[in-house]
């Protein structure tokens, strides 16, 4: 072993700081500072966090990025002065760009974010983090080791209303103890269609810059923008859209983050219907373990039933969560709450702002450089997203598997004991029935799988059959390192 004498150690030491002070942008805060922001992706999310983003004094808009000259150009005339790029790896490159803003497709979250890491930028990257599991760990790692400043856009975590709500239900026990937790995103969508010939891409978009990591597929959906949300090539599905923010919040203020991960999970769910080109589920339903309280939960995209205009609420929660407690329960919801009783008395409500104040968050831990001060730093991200990716991969491995095919007795089976998720399937097997949609044709379930915090894989049985759904496969030049 080379022995380092004590002053060596020191000067190497410090050597080593300047370096790394060196790879990130030095910034002595100022009055007349502004903070240097390149957007990439300029859809309407896009232009959602252009607007927010814009709004802080302390902000340039410095560069636009998108694949799709038609985007690109029309956000651009809002926004003079602006660099523009079509090729997010230019915008990457370019000096006068501190931090960037994804707001891509699914598949494209976490490569950008890794490749903008590696340029010296910090990051804001929309929800959900990432397209699959393995990403997460990828991004977390970069982030760390790069020493960025990485979050991620599920804003509620700025909400201040979430922190008097944990008081209400932890630190009052106003409720009592806590029994369960369930989760619903209920949300009429419509059919996108199925093409009998390709789709072909418009003639101003970039195609090989939008595809980026995934593969190239024929596509047979109407439309290429938005609809990429119900392609598992692309999107996440309803879990990856909604269900992201709504698990969040149930993670954030029902377990209080003591859980990163599921340790078991299971899910039934389907595509009826619509007849479409879609893959993802519009209707499914999830049971988690998480260790200390049972978490579930419910989404559908179908009416209450055939012909309604109203869609499917659960305890008047349509989007959200609701916290079952020994002496009543607490209704969540984006920027409100309420407490009930068990008769369904209201007791008291909450109001909040919905994270108006998420992006003002990030631009001040940008100008710290400290990522203690982010409300949903990098791990939070990859700890939410997770809720959704692990049950994304129970959904298409029992999808891929003929024995997953639905039964009742099955979907029972998860749970035998847990007397909420029986009252769930038959809550959901109704709605199904209302709609006149056949629970047994294109519907499966799938066994529980277990889940390792520590290596972040399925361990026992059948996992092998989970983990083949934990990655994807990349296209040459935009394979996702491992870290």
């Amino acid at each position: 072993m080379t022995r380092i004498r004590r002053r060596t150690f020191l000067y190497q030491s410090a050597a080593t700081a300047a370096v790394a002070l060196a790879v990130r942008p030095l910034r002595a805060v100022s009055a007349n500072e502004k903070l240097n922001l390149g957007f990439i992706g300029t859809g309407g999310r896009g232009n959602d966090l252009l607007k927010q983003f814009s709004a802080l004094s302390d902000v340039r808009v410095a560069a636009l990025c998108d694949p799709d000259h038609e985007h690109l150009e029309s956000t651009a005339k809002k926004h003079r002065g602006a660099a523009k790029y079509r090729d997010l790896r230019k915008l990457l490159d370019d000096k006068n760009v501190d931090a960037v803003v994804i707001a891509t497709c699914n598949h494209w979250h976490a490569l950008a974010a890794i490749w903008a890491c590696e340029a010296g930028k910090d990051v804001y990257v929309e929800k959900p983090l990432t397209h699959n599991h393995w990403e997460g760990r990828q991004l977390v790692h970069t982030a760390r080791k790069l020493d960025r400043i990485v979050q991620i856009g599920t804003q509620q975590r700025s909400d201040p209303m979430q922190a008097k709500v944990k008081d209400y239900l932890h630190g009052q026990q106003a409720l009592g103890a806590i029994q369960y937790v369930q989760v619903c995103r209920f949300g009429k969508r419509e059919a996108i269609g199925r093409r009998k010939t390709p789709l072909k891409p418009p003639e101003s978009l970039d195609y090989n810059l939008w595809l980026g990591p995934a593969k190239d597929e024929p596509i047979y959906r109407n439309n290429l923008h938005y609809d990429w949300h119900w392609s598992w090539n692309t999107g996440n599905g309803e879990m990856g859209n909604w269900g992201v923010h709504v698990l969040d919040d149930a993670v954030n203020v029902a377990l209080r983050d003591s859980a990163p991960f599921p340790l078991r999970v299971a899910a039934a769910g389907g595509r009826v219907l619509w007849n479409d080109a879609g893959q993802t589920p519009n209707v499914s339903f999830v049971y988690y373990d998480t260790g200390t309280i049972p978490m579930m939960y419910a989404m559908s995209n179908l009416p209450d039933e055939v012909g309604s205009s109203r869609e499917l609420s659960y305890k008047g929660v349509k989007s959200g969560y609701v916290v079952h407690c020994q002496g009543g329960y607490y209704a969540g919801q984006r920027g409100s709450g309420a407490a009930y009783d068990n008769d369904g008395k209201l007791i008291t409500r909450f109001k909040g702002d919905s994270g108006a104040k998420h992006p003002r968050n990030f631009v001040d831990a940008v100008f710290a450089h400290d990522r203690s001060r982010l409300n949903a730093e990098v791990q939070i991200g990859h700890q939410s997203t997770s809720w959704c990716n692990l049950a994304n991969v129970a959904l298409e491995a029992a999808a891929a598997n003929s024995a997953g095919k639905y039964r009742r007795e099955a979907a029972e089976a998860v749970a035998q004991s847990f007397v909420p998720w029986g009252s769930l399937i038959g809550m959901m097997e109704q709605h199904l029935a209302k709609n006149s949609a056949d629970v047994k044709a294109g519907f499966s379930v799938s066994p529980v799988f277990q889940f390792d915090p520590e290596s972040e894989q399925f361990v026992g049985h059948e996992s092998q059959r989970a983990n083949q759904f934990l990655r994807r496969e990349y296209r040459s030049k935009f394979e996702v390192p491992s870290v």
